[in-house]
């Protein structure tokens, strides 16, 4: 049976967190082995707001150190920066003129993020033609998302069959890949918000770069129910059922293993037992990225991996481009 193709990627905006890892990175390495993948630095995406060029540069070649210190290995996986591959931005332009205006005006993130807002730049409104362009150029079968991302993966399918109806058949519809359990990494001050590296408060997320005191101290200071005890139950108790996600997921054990270990201990020692935990957990991958970042070997292995991305995205446009009736450049 042929290997199925996964795409996905993180934009370089702001500190990558523990829920990243979570959600996704850890999917992403498991993933690597079983199909074809390509991982991307969404750097034209995070330019959708404006960015600072020293900080934008710095964080994105990060986010590509750490995707390889989680465990992605560029002899598996091609890990690439979005706007090394120019294909992208064109077949997003394409994909815009094939957008309706009701379809991104009705997008979640773009009414948070413009909510409020006087000026509202056009990049926000129509980010997500992008991101189908980011899907549909490697004709992906599956590709991982979050629960909030879920709706720009709908018009990501709408567009591909749009534009097989019009064109003739062009793209793979995609389908989603959500796994089950640590999906979505709460944050600490807020059992029912995402943790998200965007927060003003810093103390409601844990970065992958925290040292081990700032993650103590984070852990510590975590939000809790009303109660003592260590019970998993969404519902009635989202911020502790939220640590004991985290708990699970950087020990390797079960929720039931996690909740039966603490049956009848208060809050006090879970947290203290929780923040070694995730120390443990993230010290490989802290020591493997600082010896990326110092070797330098990451900008090889991004120039290997846009190679990859390019070869099967230039034939993509090509075949997109040749449907829509565009005049072929002779060479």
């Amino acid at each position: 049976m042929a290997k199925q193709r996964v795409l996905s990627g993180i934009q370089p905006s702001g500190k990558l967190t523990l829920g990243n890892y979570i959600g996704a990175m850890k999917n992403f390495v498991a993933l690597q082995h079983e199909h074809e993948c390509f991982f991307m630095v969404v750097d034209l995406h995070a330019i959708t707001v404006p960015q600072e060029p020293a900080a934008l540069r710095e964080q994105s070649e990060a986010v590509a150190a750490l995707f390889v210190a989680a465990g992605l290995d560029p002899a598996q996986a091609s890990i690439f920066m979005q706007s090394h591959v120019p294909e992208h931005a064109e077949l997003g332009w394409l994909l815009t003129t094939m957008t309706y205006m009701g379809e991104l005006e009705r997008m979640t993130q773009f009414k948070d993020k413009s909510e409020g807002k006087d000026a509202v730049g056009a990049g926000l409104l129509v980010y997500p033609s992008l991101m189908a362009a980011d899907i549909l150029l490697y004709n992906a079968n599956l590709v991982p998302v979050g629960d909030d991302q879920k709706q720009h993966l709908e018009l990501t399918r709408d567009l591909a069959g749009r534009f097989n109806y019009r064109y003739g058949e062009t793209f793979v519809i995609p389908e989603p890949f959500i796994p089950k359990v640590g999906a979505r990494i709460m944050s600490l001050e807020d059992g029912t918000k995402k943790m998200s590296k965007s927060s003003p408060n810093a103390g409601s997320f844990i970065t992958l770069l925290d040292t081990p005191d700032e993650i103590r101290k984070k852990i510590s200071r975590a939000k809790t129910d009303l109660g003592r005890e260590i019970v998993y139950d969404v519902q009635n108790k989202p911020e502790v059922s939220n640590l004991m996600t985290i708990f699970a997921q950087c020990s390797g054990q079960t929720i039931e293993q996690v909740q039966a270990a603490y049956d009848g201990l208060g809050y006090g020692a879970f947290k203290k037992d929780l923040a070694e935990v995730v120390v443990q957990s993230l010290e490989p991958l802290q020591s493997k990225y600082e010896d990326i970042r110092a070797s330098g070997e990451i900008h090889r292995i991004l120039a290997e991996g846009a190679e990859r991305a390019s070869a099967v995205a230039e034939v993509t446009l090509r075949s997109a481009k040749d449907a829509m009736g565009f005049l072929p450049r002779k060479r």
